[in-house]
C-alpha cells in the first residue's frame, strides 16, 4: 500500500460569526393613538411557572424588596393600607410582592386604584398584563384599556398603578427579565434533557460495526438492538458478526459542569446572587460578598416602587430594608491578620514607617 501525502483532503468545516440581532426601541405612531399590547405575557408567565430558577429569582428579588414591612408618617395611610384586600384575600404587602414579581416577569405590572366618592383610597385590584393595552398620544400615556372578554373598558391614568421594569428611551413598555436569560434557560433545559436520556440509556448508545454490507441484515439488526435498548432486554447476535463500541461523548462530570455553569450564569444575568436565591453551599465569604452585591439591587426596586406609589396613588411609605452586612464585613476584614490585600488602615499615611 502506498501513502501519498498529496492525496490529503480537507473538510468544509466553518464556524459562523456570532452576530447580535439589531433591536430598535418601540415608538408611537406619528398620528393618532398608539396601542401597546402585552402579547408575550402568557409566554413569560409560562417560563415563570415552569422554570424553577426564574421562579426562585423573581420571587427572591421581590421578597427582599417588600417582605420586611413598611413605615409611613401619613396617619391616614396607617389606617387605610391595613384594610387593602385586593381581590378579597390579599393584603397590601402581598399585593406589593406580586406587583414586583409581575414587573420582573412580564416587564410591566398593573393595579387599578379604587377610590370612594371623596377620593379616598379604598383598594388596589391587580390586573393581568395580557388584558391591558396602553394608549399613547403625543408621547404620553393617554389612558389604559382593559379587556373584559367582550370589549375594551377605558381606565384613566389617575386610576392605574403602573410599574415598568428597566424601560429605556421612548419605549412604550418595560423589559422582561426573561428576555436576557431565555437563551441560558433553553440551553440548560436542553442539557438536562440530553443528560437524562444518556443516563437512562447508560452505555446502550453506541456505534455498531457490522461485518456485512447487506442493507437488509443491517436494518434488521438495528431494529433488534433498538428494541432491546427500549425494553431493557438482552440481545443475542451471532459471534463475530458485529462490534458495538461506546458512542464518543462527554463524561457525566463534564456534562454537569456545563449545566452548573449555565445555572450560575443565569443568576448573574438575572441580578440575584445564587447564594441568595438557593442554598448552594456557598462559602461564608462568597455569601457575604453576594449579599453586599445584592443590596443596591433590591434597594433600587424598593425606591422605584415607593416612588410609583407616591406619584401615581399618593401612597407615601418607605419599605424596610434588611440589615446591611457592610459594617460586619469591614470588621471581619480588619480582624483578619492573615489577609494579604490592602486594609483600610494600611492606606492611611503613617510617619513611623
Amino acid at each position: 500500500m502506498t501513502f501519498n501525502i498529496n492525496s490529503a483532503t480537507t473538510t468544509e468545516i466553518s464556524v459562523p460569526d456570532f452576530i447580535v440581532t439589531a433591536k430598535a426601541l418601540d415608538e408611537e405612531n406619528a398620528d393618532g393613538e398608539t396601542y401597546w399590547y402585552f402579547a408575550d405575557a402568557p409566554k413569560n408567565m409560562g417560563y415563570y411557572s415552569e422554570i424553577p430558577e426564574i421562579n426562585s429569582a423573581a420571587n427572591t428579588l421581590s421578597t427582599w424588596a417588600t417582605s420586611r414591612g413598611y413605615t409611613t408618617r401619613d396617619k391616614q395611610m396607617e389606617v387605610i393600607l391595613p384594610k387593602i384586600s385586593g381581590m378579597g384575600k390579599d393584603t397590601f404587602e402581598t399585593l406589593m410582592w406580586q406587583h414586583l414579581v409581575m414587573k420582573f416577569v412580564v416587564g410591566d405590572a398593573f393595579m387599578e386604584i379604587i377610590r370612594n366618592n371623596n377620593g379616598t383610597l379604598v383598594n388596589l385590584i391587580p390586573i393581568s398584563p395580557e388584558r391591558v393595552r396602553v394608549v399613547f398620544n403625543n408621547g404620553r400615556i393617554k389612558r389604559y384599556d382593559i379587556y373584559n372578554k367582550k370589549e375594551w373598558k377605558p381606565i384613566e391614568t389617575k386610576n392605574m398603578l403602573h410599574s415598568s421594569n428597566k424601560r429605556l428611551g421612548d419605549q412604550l413598555h418595560g423589559t422582561s427579565q426573561i428576555d436576557a436569560v431565555k437563551w441560558i434557560i433553553d440551553a440548560r433545559n436542553e442539557a438536562l434533557i440530553t443528560n437524562r436520556m444518556l443516563e437512562k440509556r447508560g452505555r446502550a448508545l453506541g456505534i455498531v460495526y457490522y461485518k456485512t454490507n447487506n442493507t437488509g441484515k443491517i436494518q434488521y439488526a438495528n431494529s433488534q438492538i433498538e428494541k432491546a435498548v427500549k425494553e431493557g432486554q438482552m440481545l443475542g447476535l451471532p459471534e463475530d458478526t458485529a462490534e458495538i463500541k461506546e458512542f464518543p461523548m462527554k463524561s457525566l462530570q463534564d456534562r454537569m459542569e456545563w449545566i452548573r455553569y449555565l445555572e450560575t450564569f443565569f443568576y448573574q444575568v438575572f441580578g440575584v446572587p445564587r447564594s441568595i436565591a438557593t442554598s448552594d453551599g456557598t462559602s461564608e465569604v462568597g455569601g457575604i460578598n453576594g449579599h453586599l452585591i445584592f443590596e443596591p439591587i433590591y434597594a433600587k426596586e424598593q425606591l422605584e416602587l415607593e416612588r410609583d406609589l407616591w406619584n401615581q396613588a399618593a401612597i407615601k411609605i418607605k419599605f424596610n430594608r434588611p440589615p446591611s452586612l457592610a459594617p460586619k464585613t469591614q470588621e471581619n476584614a480588619e480582624a483578619n491578620t492573615g489577609q494579604t490585600s490592602i486594609q483600610p488602615s494600611e492606606a492611611l499615611p503613617k510617619l513611623n514607617r
